[in-house]
């Protein structure tokens, strides 16, 4: 009975010294790839402008074809919206706040699943090869100090795929020219 009295008490002990790690951990985590395309910033721009392009070259889109996405707002524009359902993917909302033409798309991701969003970009920087595309996402998770460890984890769980779908367009913008 000791014994079991002793592990209780060590297992307890353990799981708060975990939580209160946990509260010391970073909140705010910040994804970011790039890729060189040999294409211009004009005609990189349309691929990533129009969230109905994002099909083409999104690695989640080709992980769960029978994915549900309705779009709305003005096509290509301040406003543009995407909503997801999926059953592999999880759900989720995108929508584009701010834009740079043939520069930069930022958006804002939700997830309400997890109750957790984002806010990202897709910045086009010319070059005398091409087009140098860096893909950044950006979030806070708050005090919650499981969440916490899952920001020591993000980067290793969403930058392969922002590699992949960064691969996928220049595939696809490659491909055109």
């Amino acid at each position: 009975m000791a014994f079991l009295k002793k592990l209780l008490i060590g297992i307890g002990a353990l799981i708060v010294i975990v939580c209160v790690i946990g509260f010391f951990l970073p909140s705010e985590y910040s994804v970011e790839r790039r890729i060189l395309i040999k294409a211009n910033p004009s005609e990189v721009y349309p691929e990533v402008v129009d969230l109905k392009a994002w099909q083409k070259w999104g690695v989640w889109f080709k992980r769960d074809p029978n994915m549900v996405i309705d779009y709305s707002g003005p096509d290509r524009a301040i406003g543009m919206r995407s909503v997801w359902q999926s059953a592999t993917e999880g759900n989720g909302e995108m929508e584009i706040t701010q834009l740079v033409h043939n520069k930069n798309v930022e958006y804002r991701l939700y997830f309400p699943d997890f109750d957790m969003g984002s806010t990202g970009s897709v910045s086009l920087t010319p070059t005398e090869e091409g087009t140098l595309v860096t893909w950044t996402d950006e979030g806070e998770v708050g005090m919650n100090p499981v969440d916490r460890y899952f920001v020591l984890m993000i980067d290793g769980l969403i930058g392969p795929d922002f590699e992949m779908g960064l691969e996928n367009l220049k595939t696809v913008i490659e491909n055109q020219s």
